[in-house]
């Protein structure tokens, strides 16, 4: 919540001030710049203040519960021409590097353009529109649904055109025009909505004979992200975590995994959601897990660590 959100979303000292209250009033260790694996250590977006890596298994063996709530640290990326050129990235890995160029945590520097495309309609594409344009860039956020449909909402999307956000509605990347290496802009083709698709909303549909290009020295997509656990397939099956098609993890009703001891929650076993969502399962596994440890091991009162 401090190093992908935005502070004028999420002022970080609200996340500072419930980190030190865990701390004095309950006790809770943290255990920072320490990231969790598994067999091989996966490099995933956000990972440029590690300095720790500890494994899993390792981690099993000495916990008595283990909750698992590492959320989604992966970007999806469309498979269209252009994608791996210089200036194309993500949303989340272009908020995190200006979160940290802003909280001075390391010398990153963040992309900067004068011309920047913002491809999606949820929150992360709003935000790195309205990150852009705080950077004084011309930032144009295009969406392949109409504003109706924007996981984001009207109100933000119009909030973000009030500011100076240029808005496309109803167009679709087909591939990122680049130019000795560097992306320079993205052809777009129109779409129209058709009936609804597995989401309910109205599935968009290429007009032949409509592309454009947008031009831009530097593209974000923001189409989504995937859930990163600490665990690779390879060992998820040779330490019995059972992972669902998605990479997410699998849990029972109580919120917990194939390995009784190990508890998860939030976005790594929802998928992306909202924060709201994100710490309600995160509390609900923590009352499983109260009772479990009460009814396995006679104890009340457990010592909690959290590795971040």
């Amino acid at each position: 919540m401090t190093l992908a959100i935005p502070s004028w979303r999420i002022p970080p000292q609200r996340v500072l001030d419930g980190v030190k209250e865990l701390e004095e009033r309950f006790n809770v260790k943290f255990v920072y710049k320490a990231k969790v694996y598994s067999d091989e250590p996966s490099h995933d977006e956000g990972e440029d203040l590690v300095e720790k890596r500890i494994n899993f298994a390792d981690l099993l063996s000495h916990y008595d519960l283990v909750l698992i709530a590492t959320g989604t640290w992966a970007s999806k990326l469309p498979k269209l021409p252009g994608v791996d050129a210089k200036g194309v990235t993500t949303a989340l890995e272009y908020l995190y590097k200006w979160k940290v160029h802003e909280l001075r945590l390391a010398q990153i520097s963040p992309p900067t353009a004068k011309r920047v495309v913002v491809i999606g309609g949820g929150y992360s594409a709003v935000d790195a529109a309205e990150r852009a344009l705080k950077t004084r860039a011309e930032s144009i956020l295009v969406y392949r649904r109409t504003i109706k449909e924007a996981p984001a909402g009207v109100y933000e999307i119009e909030r973000i055109k009030r500011e100076g956000v240029e808005f496309i509605e109803l167009a679709s990347p087909v591939e990122v025009i680049v130019e000795n290496g560097v992306a320079r802009g993205v052809k777009f083709q129109k779409m129209t909505l058709g009936p609804p698709d597995e989401t309910g909303r109205p599935k968009p549909v290429p007009i032949p004979g409509s592309e454009f290009v947008v031009e831009a020295d530097l593209v974000i997509f923001a189409t989504g992200e995937s859930p990163t656990p600490p665990i690779s397939p390879k060992a998820s099956e040779s330490l019995g975590l059972k992972l669902n098609k998605d990479g997410s993890i699998w849990v029972n009703q109580i919120m917990q995994t194939s390995i009784p001891k190990v508890f998860a929650a939030g976005d790594v076993v929802q998928g992306p959601s909202r924060i709201g969502p994100a710490m309600r399962s995160g509390l609900k596994a923590a009352r499983y897990m109260h009772n479990w440890f009460i009814a396995k091991m006679g104890k009340s009162s457990p010592t909690v660590g959290v590795i971040t």
